[in-house]
C-alpha cells in the first residue's frame, strides 16, 4: 500500500492543507505554496516493511481470482475492496510506526510523530474522487464557532467543551454522490378557480374549470447524498447545503492535515432514492410556473433524462464525539466551508433538576412573602 505524505522543499517538513490561506503550509519554516506549485513537485512515497514482495504477491493472487470471478459474473471493483469492519496496518513515512485504520480511511495521522499521511491507494481507479471542496474554516475559527455555539446552549455538560474535549474536534472529508440531471418533462392536470360575490341578500359563487398542459426541459444540480455507511446521515445531511461552485477538482494535497474516508456506497444503491428526489424536485418546479388558480390537481406527469452526470465528490465537515453520563453518544458537526452547525448536545440533568428546585423554591418565597405584606 502505497503511503503519501507531501514534503515541504525547504525544510522537509510535512506540508498541510490550510483552509485560510488555500494554500499548503509547512508548520515548521511557515512556507506556502499553491497547488500548481505542489503540483510540479513528487510527493514522497512509502512501503510498508517488507511490502513490496507482499503486494506483488497479492497482486499476482488478486489477477488469478479475477480471472476465476470474472466466470462467475463478480466485478473486478467487488475484488478490490477491503474487508468491512476489519483492521488495516500501514507504516508511517516518516517514524516508521504502525497506523491502525478501518477499510474505509483515506486520509489519517500518524499517532505517534503526529504527521498526516495519504493512503495513497485508497483513492485510485474507481475509488478516485471527481471533485472536492476543500476546507474553509481551519481549526481555530472551528473551535471558536464551536465554543459561541455551546455557550448560547444551558445546561450543557462542562465536560463537553472543555480543553481536552475541543482538542478532539476532528476535520473529515466525508464522500457523498451528486447528481446533476437535465430532463424534458410534460404535466397535464386540473385547475378550478373560484369567484364569490354578493348582491343584496343573495352570495353567488361561480367555479370555472380548465385543463393545463406543461411541456419543456428542467435543469437540476446538485442533488447528494451520503456515500458512507457508517457515517451519521442525520449530521451530514444536517449542516447542508454546500455552495458547490466551489468544487475543484480533486488532488491528494487537499486531504494533507485532516482525516478522509473513502465510499463504500455504490452508485447503484443510491440511484432509486436520488431518481425519486429528481422526480419530486421536477414536479415542483413545473407545478411553480402554474398561476391564477385556486387549486390545481395533476392528472399525469412524465420526465425523461436527457443528460446525467454523476461525481463522487468529498466535502469537509467539522465533527466532535461525546459520550454522556447516560452512555449516549453524542454528535456535533459543522459545515468545513461556511460554518453551518448541527449537532445532539448533552444535557446536564443533575444541574437542570437543582436548577429547577430552586426556581420552584423562589416561586413559593414569593409567594408566602407576597401574601404576607398583602395581609
Amino acid at each position: 500500500m502505497a503511503i503519501i505524505s507531501f514534503k515541504c522543499p525547504n525544510c522537509g517538513g510535512e506540508l498541510i492543507f490550510d483552509p485560510a490561506t488555500q494554500k499548503y503550509k509547512c508548520e515548521y519554516c511557515n512556507s506556502l505554496f499553491t497547488q500548481e506549485e505542489l503540483d510540479a513537485m513528487k510527493p514522497m512515497q512509502g512501503e510498508e516493511p517488507e511490502a513490496a514482495a507482499q503486494e506483488r504477491a497479492a497482486q499476482a493472487a488478486a489477477e488469478a481470482a479475477a480471472g476465476e470471478k470474472a466466470e462467475t459474473g463478480q466485478t473486478v471493483g467487488e475484488q478490490e475492496r477491503e474487508p468491512e469492519g476489519e483492521a488495516v496496518y500501514y507504516s508511517c513515512p516518516s517514524c516508521g510506526a504502525e497506523i491502525v485504520t478501518d477499510a474505509t480511511t483515506a486520509a489519517t495521522f500518524c499517532y505517534y510523530c503526529h504527521n498526516p499521511v495519504v493512503l495513497g491507494k485508497r483513492l485510485e481507479g474507481s475509488y478516485l474522487p471527481n471533485k472536492i471542496i476543500p476546507f474553509e474554516i481551519g481549526r481555530e475559527d472551528a473551535e471558536k464557532k464551536f465554543l459561541d455555539f455551546v455557550s448560547k446552549k444551558k445546561y450543557v455538560p462542562k465536560a463537553f467543551f472543555n480543553k481536552k474535549q475541543i482538542e478532539s474536534m476532528t476535520g473529515v472529508y466525508f464522500p457523498y454522490w451528486v447528481y446533476d440531471v437535465e430532463l424534458e418533462g410534460k404535466m397535464q392536470g386540473d385547475a378550478r378557480s373560484v369567484r364569490m360575490w354578493t348582491t343584496g341578500n343573495t352570495q353567488y359563487t361561480e367555479t370555472k374549470y380548465y385543463a393545463v398542459e406543461r411541456e419543456g426541459d428542467v435543469s437540476l444540480r446538485n442533488l447528494t447524498e451520503n456515500a458512507l455507511k457508517k457515517a451519521n446521515v442525520k449530521l451530514t445531511s444536517g449542516v447542508m447545503p454546500y455552495a458547490y461552485d466551489k468544487m475543484k477538482d480533486f488532488h491528494m494535497g487537499y486531504l494533507s492535515g485532516f482525516l478522509a474516508e473513502r465510499r463504500d456506497i455504490e452508485q447503484n444503491a443510491v440511484q432509486g432514492k436520488m431518481q425519486h428526489t429528481m422526480r419530486e424536485s421536477a414536479e415542483k418546479l413545473m407545478r411553480d410556473t402554474i398561476s391564477g388558480y385556486n387549486s390545481v390537481s395533476v392528472k399525469n406527469m412524465f420526465f425523461a433524462p436527457k443528460k446525467e452526470i454523476w461525481s463522487y465528490v468529498l466535502l469537509p465537515v467539522w465533527t466532535i464525539t461525546y459520550k454522556g453520563r447516560d452512555g449516549k453518544v453524542y454528535y456535533y458537526s459543522m459545515n468545513g466551508q461556511n460554518g453551518n452547525i448541527c449537532g445532539d448536545l448533552p444535557v446536564d440533568r443533575p444541574r437542570l433538576a437543582l436548577t429547577s428546585i430552586l426556581t420552584a423554591l423562589g416561586i413559593l418565597v414569593f409567594g408566602l412573602l407576597g401574601g404576607y405584606f398583602l395581609w
